[in-house]
């Protein structure tokens, strides 16, 4: 089992920073890959980042070039940075952890970008 406890969510204003936590653990030997998908209001959820252990990195196209994903392995930690966004980046955002064949789901936390 694996447990992820998401924070950093919030309010900011459209052009500002947020940065997002995403702490697993349980028996969490070999997590790979974590990352973060988001879900707007009355849309579908989509992947927005995720990394490997090995520091591989994919983005969604949308966020390509403001937002940045890393992971601290020694604490089981994957952290979203977004800088410059926009009232369209306004989500629940979950973050997700692969293990054992199984993707593992954070309860979510609301980021809010006001125009």
């Amino acid at each position: 089992q694996v447990q992820l406890v998401e924070s950093g969510g919030g309010l900011v204003q459209a052009g500002g920073s947020l940065r997002l936590s995403c702490a697993a653990s349980g028996s969490i030997f070999g997590v790979n890959p974590m990352g973060w998908y988001r879900q707007a209001p009355g849309k579908q959820r989509e992947l927005v980042a995720g990394i490997t252990s090995s520091g591989r990195t994919n983005y969604a196209d949308s966020v390509k070039g403001r937002f940045t994903i890393s992971r601290d392995n020694g604490k089981n930690t994957v952290y979203l940075q977004m800088n410059g966004l926009k009232p369209e980046d306004t989500a629940v955002y979950y973050c997700y952890a692969d293990y054992a064949g199984v993707r593992y789901w954070g309860k979510g936390t609301l980021v809010t970008v006001s125009s």
